[in-house]
């Protein structure tokens, strides 16, 4: 965001943080009776948002929020740009001599001020008026774009608490959408055990075969023309929103390469979610870890990638022990997240005979990425070794492909390894460079040179 529109989103938020101080004065002279200027918090001024071209405007007509969504976005986001303004709520009841109660409200363990909660909203909107009070809240928790859309989250409170007293706040990506203009990417955490995916490549520097190619596009179709296919209110009534697809084969044969250039060409972000390393041997531990990912993407226009799906969604286990019951209760409600996530959704696995058949018929597409036939090794080596590099006069890729049954995300290790060769010795990439690279593949699942010739040619 360039620093002149910086500036007019900041002006924006000032006049909103003006008109949230106001309504604090306000609600604070009303709720003990002294001078006021206004009888109600309704007859301040709202700040004219119409012809703001603002982040933060731009997303209050977008979701039509009316003063009771806008004031409790504004205090939510005061914590963040202007802390100081919510101290009136630091003033102490003389009676008991401690803080007042229904202004709700906790203290973080570095933040120095008050973070406001969901009573503090409340007795904003709605001081003691009970009837208002009941009213606004089930509009904001039930109703409201800003919690039904991840804006906004009411934290959980401790146990046998009232649920108002969880902190009010904007999710990370809002804070950083309503003052910066851009939405911040999260990063792999344990909270967040997902990392974004990019590529630099094209559809070009796939090689599969037409029908499978078919496939993907239509993939690409839905991702481009999947809301105004649900906008139209026959179709709306049969198709459930978002999209899931299963790519099955061996590895290094592009199914990751494939959900990149989905996002990359579609301009969405892709969240690759690789399940053996987040799948957790305690109970609840794997619904929580991936429950957080769900949560953040449900509202974003998201892929959502899972690497090494079967490591949960394989065949499910007898129900021999409680534990069993348990691993299969998680991951039944897993498969009911995925089943109600609005984006693209892709599982991969090695073996598709891994995956439960009843967890198989809930996908709208199921590609297969085989192993390279000779001709698409050949493609493979060339495009992989086309850069601007020298190649030594003995480099026969025909060969290479018709002696080694070779996947492409292993002809891509191959390559560095002959650069590196090459860089060092300050010499063009020779033939032995190559047998070289390939040896060191082979070694990584057991097998030597010979074995793969052999193998190869039995195919």
């Amino acid at each position: 965001m360039e620093s002149s529109a910086i500036e007019a989103n900041s002006q924006t938020i000032h006049a909103e943080l003006v008109w949230l101080e106001l309504i604090i004065d306000t609600r604070l002279k009303l709720y003990f009776q002294t001078d006021c200027d206004y009888e109600s918090i309704e007859e301040v001024p709202l700040p004219e948002l119409s012809a703001d071209t603002s982040p933060y405007a731009q997303l209050v007509r977008e979701h039509s929020l009316d003063l009771a969504d806008r004031l409790v976005m504004i205090l939510a986001l005061a914590p963040h740009v202007r802390p100081q303004l919510l101290d009136y709520f630091f003033v102490r009841n003389t009676a008991y001599d401690r803080g007042f109660t229904e202004f709700g409200g906790i203290k973080g363990k570095n933040h120095g001020g008050f973070l406001p909660t969901g009573e503090t909203a409340l007795f904003l909107l709605a001081g003691d008026d009970l009837p208002r009070r009941i009213s606004l809240q089930t509009h904001l928790l039930h109703e409201s774009a800003l919690f039904r859309r991840n804006i906004l989250q009411l934290g959980v409170a401790e146990a046998e608490e009232p649920a108002l007293s969880g902190p009010l706040a904007l999710t990370p990506d809002y804070v950083a959408y309503l003052t910066t203009g851009e939405q911040s990417k999260p990063n792999f955490s344990p909270d967040f055990p997902a990392s974004l995916v990019r590529t630099t490549m094209q559809w070009d520097d796939l090689v599969v075969d037409f029908q499978i190619m078919s496939e993907i596009m239509e993939i690409k179709a839905w991702i481009e023309h999947g809301d105004t296919i649900l906008g139209d209110a026959h179709l709306k009534k049969y198709l459930k929103p978002g999209y899931r697809a299963l790519f099955y084969g061996p590895p290094g044969t592009g199914k990751s390469l494939t959900a990149g250039l989905l996002g990359h060409s579609t301009g969405l972000d892709v969240y690759k979610i690789d399940l053996s390393m987040v799948v957790s041997k305690y109970i609840g531990e794997t619904e929580k870890n991936l429950g957080r990912v769900f949560d953040m993407a449900q509202n974003r226009r998201w892929i959502l990638f899972f690497d090494e799906a079967d490591a949960l969604f394989g065949k499910r286990s007898e129900t021999n022990s409680s534990n069993d019951r348990h691993a299969n209760q998680e991951v039944a409600y897993l498969l009911q997240r995925i089943e109600d996530f609005p984006g693209v959704i892709i599982l991969a696995t090695n073996l598709k005979d891994n995956i439960d058949d009843a967890f198989a018929r809930r996908f709208q597409s199921i590609i297969h990425f085989p192993a390279p036939n000779a001709t698409r090794r050949a493609r493979l080596w060339k495009q992989a070794f086309s850069g601007p590099y020298d190649l030594a006069k003995d480099v026969d890729f025909e060969t290479l492909a018709e002696k080694y049954s070779i996947a492409g995300g292993a002809i891509v290790n191959v390559l560095r390894f002959c650069v590196l060769a090459a860089a060092q010795n300050k010499r063009a990439i020779k033939q032995d460079d190559i047998l070289t690279g390939l040896k060191k593949e082979f070694y990584k699942e057991g097998k030597t040179l010979e074995e793969v010739e052999k193998e190869t040619e039995r195919r």
